[in-house]
């Protein structure tokens, strides 16, 4: 269901008010993040959100960094005969620019995406592993100088932590190889980025969070140029408690940058579900907290960013193309860019 303005309005009192008498002290407002966290606050986005003047004030009040959300991974910048389009990705660069906001980029390789160009290469491996440097080497060195960092190699796990991902990529350059080549080519096009291995549910899924951190060993061991860990964190208001801290103490046990990369906190989960809208919101603060509070026990050092994926909740991939999927009420502002007790929340960590 939508969530309607009577909804957003109480949920803050009704927030404030379980609090209070649980002897708890209400949360204050939460003002601007990037002004209260001692770190990048970043959000997702894409060129037609920048057209809607109401997105952008909220945006560049509240946000310090961006991540290009689709328009810079290969399905969108990779034609059928080799060519890039730049179109979209410049224009992104370009709005951080002009406002004053980081860039970070988003994302190198992913086993979801490798198109016909590769695909008619993958039977002759010097030709396919020459494009395969030549692709990253246009990507990331166009934005040379401008982005703080790249996820550089994205999902490389399986969702039940077997193995690694089986893809186009480790087929044709070897299971670890082509992380370690990823890496070795964005780091020569863009020496002074952080280099990030990416990946989702490291929260819920232990054995896939094992199998994440061997990688790294692994890759580390290898001498690979990894220089960061990204955990996406789409979680939902159900996840156990804890679930969040043990993931973020666990990737930072190897002392290197963590990015919370693709923060949202789904609210519908369940076919039938009879919470009401205020206690889905009052949940969705609970974990919110939780994540930003895990963040903040990190070292200063490793608190690389913390990156919300949709802005509004209209912005976000769980509502489906054109908002036509589930009403979810995934993101720290409402559709009408109204603050919802999560951002008060996630105020109220970074503060300390």
């Amino acid at each position: 269901m939508s969530l309607s303005r009577r909804a957003v309005l109480a949920a803050p009192l009704a927030l404030a008010a379980c609090e209070k008498a649980n002897g708890q002290a209400p949360r204050v407002a939460a003002g601007a993040l990037k002004d209260i966290a001692p770190f990048h606050i970043g959000c997702s986005v894409m060129t037609g959100q920048l057209k809607d003047p109401a997105f952008t004030g909220l945006l560049t009040r509240q946000i310090s960094q961006l991540t290009p959300e689709w328009e810079m991974k290969m399905e969108y910048m990779l034609a059928e005969d080799g060519g890039l389009r730049f179109d979209a990705p410049d224009q992104i660069a370009a709005f951080a620019r002009a406002n004053g906001l980081q860039l970070f980029g988003h994302t190198l390789i992913w086993y979801a995406q490798d198109g016909a160009h590769f695909q008619r290469l993958a039977g002759d491996k010097p030709a396919f592993a020459k494009a395969y440097r030549d692709y990253i080497a246009a990507v990331a060195g166009r934005y040379r100088g401008r982005t703080r960092g790249w996820d550089v190699v994205n999902e490389p796990v399986a969702d039940d932590g077997s193995a690694l991902r089986s893809s186009l990529w480790s087929r044709t350059l070897g299971e670890t190889d082509h992380i370690v080549r990823a890496f070795d080519h964005a780091a020569e096009a863009d020496p002074g980025a952080v280099l990030f291995l990416n990946d989702y549910n490291l929260e819920r899924g232990t054995a896939k969070r094992t199998r994440f951190m061997r990688l790294v060993e692994t890759l580390l061991k290898q001498g690979c140029k990894l220089g960061g860990l990204g955990t996406q964190t789409h979680i939902d208001i159900d996840l156990p408690k804890g679930a969040v801290a043990a993931a973020i103490k666990d990737l930072g046990s190897f002392g290197l940058p963590v990015h919370l990369s693709e923060l949202d906190i789904a609210t519908h989960m369940k076919r039938v579900d009879i919470r009401s809208s205020t206690e889905r919101l009052r949940l969705q603060a609970v974990q919110a907290e939780a994540a930003a509070q895990a963040f903040m026990d990190l070292p200063a050092k490793q608190r690389f960013a913390f990156t919300l994926w949709g802005l509004r909740d209209r912005d976000s991939w769980l509502r489906g193309p054109a908002g036509t999927g589930p009403a979810d009420m995934p993101a720290a502002f409402n559709d009408q860019g109204a603050s919802k007790p999560s951002l008060a929340a996630l105020a109220e960590a970074f503060r300390g």
